[in-house]
């Protein structure tokens, strides 16, 4: 007759021992109320949407949050319904384990604010159409003429480039796209018309125009200038008023 291993029969017990409290534990955590819900932005300075309009979407029917069991919470279809909101870029909801629902929220960030004669709308970082908001207007360049299907990735190559330099950011105020692809710029606080040209060598362009602005400034010339030429990469060509 063998003996028994009380070794391994004590590991057995200690191992079931523990999938009974982790499942006992689930089990509880499971049917807990929430207790409140919080939603976080990754960007405050920007925002587009209010903390009161992704409430009613992570709540729905504006239950109260002490109603609601975790069970019973969809976080996939939460993540879903705020992910697709047009200024949202991107959310994550969790519920944490003291019971507080939690979204994450990313907005979207506009580059360039497009007048067409369907009305005004944003451009986002990623070239996607971005309503206007109620709550927040954006800095950023106002783009009138043709933009179309054809230009446009293009176009918001040039809007992000505008955006991530913190100079022209501050600096270029309009965009005036021609009929033959051409661009001219506006300058926030003088009167003269940047001749941009197609939107080719763009960093070559914009390098440029920072240093021709810089000596302007230095040499005080810069309100006697009417158009300032960038087309050509190795020389900034300019007319005087």
């Amino acid at each position: 007759m063998k003996k028994f291993n009380w070794t391994n029969i004590k590991l057995v017990l200690m191992f079931a021992l523990v999938i009974f409290l982790y499942s006992f534990t689930s089990k509880r955590n499971e049917e807990r109320k929430l207790k409140k819900y919080v939603v976080e932005f990754v960007n405050e300075k920007s925002p587009f949407i209010t903390q009161e309009a992704v409430n009613k979407l992570l709540i729905e029917n504006n239950a109260a949050p002490t109603s609601i069991q975790k069970d019973e919470l969809d976080l996939n279809k939460l993540e879903k319904n705020l992910n697709n909101h047009n200024m949202i870029e991107k959310c994550e909801v969790f519920v944490s384990v003291d019971g507080v629902l939690k979204a994450v929220v990313k907005q979207k960030t506009p580059v360039a604010r497009v007048f067409d004669g369907n009305g005004s709308f944003y451009v986002d970082y990623e070239g996607h159409e971005m309503p206007l908001s109620d709550n927040f207007t954006a800095r950023v360049p106002m783009v009138t003429g043709g933009i179309s299907s054809t230009n446009k990735e293009e176009l918001n190559k040039v809007f992000r480039y505008i955006y991530d330099d913190e100079f022209l950011h501050k600096n270029i105020i309009g965009i005036q796209v021609l009929p033959n692809g051409s661009l001219k710029m506006m300058n926030r606080n003088f009167d003269y018309v940047i001749d941009f040209g197609r939107t080719i060598n763009v960093d070559r362009k914009f390098k440029n125009y920072k240093a021709f602005f810089q000596k302007a400034i230095q040499d005080s010339l810069i309100n006697k200038y009417k158009t300032v030429n960038l087309k050509f990469t190795q020389q900034v060509v300019c007319t005087k008023n």
